[in-house]
């Protein structure tokens, strides 16, 4: 049985949290809208195109890269990390936390299935989500490694000591219901030539990445490769999101190629809307984002939080653009990787809402500490 609203199938007890339909023509619409900045005339077209590059260069081919590590080492272990955590007793928590705080929200997805499927406590579903960074925590750590490895450390210990507390304070307050199971996504099936297109962009986009990385001047170094490499990788993504069955997670039993793609181009999207609407901001409406914010300084942690507790990824993308450039301080960032809880917040609210409320508003309370310790005692840190 299938409900049309929320996407959500039951079967024998299972739930799949999936899609609607397999055609979203909204997707097309925003596709078509990028692909059309990018081929526009003058200042608008350059910038897009330079901003797409970047994007791709940046952060999709570090995202692909990680994401063919991750889901190919899970395959080849073949390892259940539900059943691990529920026999690992007092290490749960840790563990839970330690899959949050993985770039992503895969790690944070696998605790809330297990804590559907009674496999966890709430304490770990708390714990990893105070983890959690989501697809942010890419954009951090190619762009940002130095402040990527304050954040995810301190995001990860916070989710630890916030899980400890709940199973101390609150234990088995949020039971889930016996015997359920969540996928989180409808099967593709055998991996498509789309998935091996992706690859082979991502390979020399991968290369450049790095090569920016270790101070290359790319386009004094290669000419025009860069452009055509983010270009082709840009417009690949955007027809395998466009055109996708999945709303943002792949399914667990899908080809690690095929969950590669999927995911990279879908994380790609919010990137690039992130990146055009600073840029975009900054270049043609003539505002200077980083004074605007500066007038309103002790209000900007309490907003980075707030933001946080919007479910998805591309809310939190977004704050992590603004302190990459400059405009928001650490204190903000830290507040909205402590608070957010990515896409692991949707399967999260389809199975038990009352849960998902419960962990993400616990999650403010170590948020709003530690983000304001940081704007009160050190405000210039990793700025």
């Amino acid at each position: 049985m299938t409900d049309m609203t929320t996407g959500m199938t039951s079967t024998g007890g299972r739930i799949a949290v999936g899609r609607i339909g397999p055609f979203r023509p909204w997707r097309m619409v925003v596709a078509a809208i990028l692909l059309a900045l990018a081929v526009a005339p003058g200042t608008l077209g350059e910038l897009t195109r330079s901003l797409m590059v970047d994007a791709y260069v940046q952060v999709s081919a570090f995202v692909a890269a990680t994401l063919l590590l991750f889901y190919g080492a899970e395959r080849v272990f073949r390892f259940d990390i539900g059943e691990s955590l529920k026999g690992a007793r007092g290490w749960q928590v840790p563990l839970a936390a330690l899959l949050g705080a993985t770039p992503g929200c895969g790690g944070a997805v696998v605790v809330v299935a297990a804590y559907s499927s009674g496999n966890v406590g709430f304490g770990a579903v708390v714990a990893t989500l105070t983890a959690t960074m989501g697809d942010a925590a890419f954009l951090l750590l190619a762009t940002r490694p130095d402040a990527a490895l304050v954040v995810l450390p301190l995001s990860f210990t916070v989710g630890i000591l916030s899980g400890w507390l709940i199973d101390a304070f609150a234990p088995d307050k949020l039971t889930p219901q016996s015997g359920t199971a969540c996928d989180l996504a409808p099967r593709i099936g055998q991996v498509r030539l789309r998935d091996y297109g992706y690859l082979l962009v991502a390979i020399p986009g991968l290369g450049l990445g790095i090569s920016q990385l270790a101070q290359v001047d790319l386009y004094a170094t290669f000419g025009a490769l860069p452009l055509w490499i983010g270009l082709a990788g840009t417009v690949v993504g955007l027809a395998l999101w466009s055109t996708s069955p999945v709303n943002a997670m792949t399914h667990s039993a899908d080809n690690p190629l095929t969950r590669m793609a999927e995911e990279t181009s879908f994380i790609s999207v919010w990137v690039i809307g992130a990146y055009l609407a600073y840029d975009y901001v900054a270049t043609f409406a003539g505002l200077d984002l980083a004074a605007l914010f500066q007038s309103i300084g002790p209000v900007l942690p309490l907003m980075g939080i707030v933001i946080g507790l919007i479910p998805g990824c591309g809310p939190q993308v977004l704050v992590a653009t603004l302190y990459i450039n400059g405009v928001i301080p650490f204190a903000a960032l830290i507040g909205n990787a402590i608070s957010n809880d990515g896409d692991a917040l949707f399967p999260a609210i389809a199975l038990n809402p009352r849960a998902a409320v419960w962990a993400t508003l616990y999650s403010t309370i170590p948020a709003l500490i530690v983000a304001y310790g940081f704007y009160l005692l050190a405000p210039d840190f990793m700025n």
